[in-house]
């Protein structure tokens, strides 16, 4: 697991995603690239989460930059997820955790006592050239897609 620093490149991934495609990192070449991890399709937080950032998607659109939403839940789940709340971002699967790992936000969580393996709620927004330019991590959802868009616009 490694730690991501802004200004270097982004690590490379290509998944299964909500649809029946796939995504991967090449698919955005030339754009900005919003990745958001969230730990679970349908949870109050990451509906939420998912919810905002569809509602900005043509907002995110006109400023050029692609939306990909990420969790270690399965694509079935990802497509009930994106029917049940009419999602237009693309979610992708990463069942396996390579992904997740590789962003540095699959860590160990506590709850009640207990520690287990999870996603830590973190957004990375990568450039047209393919670099990390910011990073959120343990992201606190009200006005985080707001405050993503903020920082797409200010790309350029």
């Amino acid at each position: 697991m490694t730690d991501l620093a802004v200004g270097t490149a982004a690590p490379d991934f290509s998944l299964p995603s909500n649809g029946g495609g796939t995504v991967s990192l090449a698919d955005f070449t030339g754009k900005p690239l919003v990745i958001y991890f969230y730990p679970k399709d349908s949870t109050p937080a990451c509906t939420t989460e998912a919810i905002d950032f569809t509602a900005l998607s043509e907002s995110f659109a006109k400023a050029g930059a692609a939306i990909v939403g990420v969790s270690p839940d399965s694509v079935k789940s990802h497509d009930k997820f994106a029917a049940k709340h009419n999602l237009s971002v693309i979610l992708a699967a990463d069942e396996e955790h390579r992904m997740l790992e590789a962003y540095g936000v699959w860590k160990e969580k506590s709850m009640y006592g207990k520690t287990y393996m999870g996603v830590e709620r973190t957004t990375v927004l990568i450039d047209a050239t393919g670099k990390i330019v910011q990073i959120w991590p343990k992201v606190k959802v009200a006005g985080h897609a707001e405050a993503v868009l903020q920082a797409v616009r200010a790309l350029g």
